[in-house]
């Protein structure tokens, strides 16, 4: 069971909103972000763990520029909705993967080659399948 951190990198929490368990959504006075439990971070990719930094058990990514790398790849992996109040979710998704593009470049080219790499094999095992 995880608990909502009481206190975040960015200064005591306001408010905190769970995306999934053992990942958090703070707000401070001032500032915020998303706090990912390490015990949940094996569900991230090693590109975006590169993206956040480690503080009290938590990797953590800041609200204005690495937020949205933890958001992708919670909706990559679906295990995170976006939620209804959204009403454009296309929208929405393209607003993060232009985020991602522009402040975690890195991260988007390890995506984008990842995602290949994937449909390369889909695309191949039928084949594979078939020589049987």
């Amino acid at each position: 069971m995880f608990h909502a951190p009481k206190s975040s990198p960015w200064g005591e929490v306001q408010s905190c909103e769970t995306l999934c368990p053992g990942v958090f959504l703070v707000s401070t006075a001032s500032h915020g972000g998303t706090m990912v439990a390490n015990e949940v971070a094996a569900v991230l990719s090693p590109a975006a763990k590169k993206c956040g930094f480690k503080d009290k058990g938590y990797i953590c990514y800041e609200e204005d520029a690495q937020e949205s790398v933890v958001l992708r790849e919670l909706l990559d992996k679906k295990l995170w909705n976006i939620p209804d109040r959204i009403k454009d979710k296309g929208q929405f998704e393209e607003n993060l993967n232009q985020s991602i593009r522009q402040y975690n470049p890195e991260y988007w080219r390890a995506r984008q080659s990842g995602r290949k790499a994937a449909e390369a094999a889909r695309s191949t095992a039928p084949a594979k399948e078939a020589a049987r």
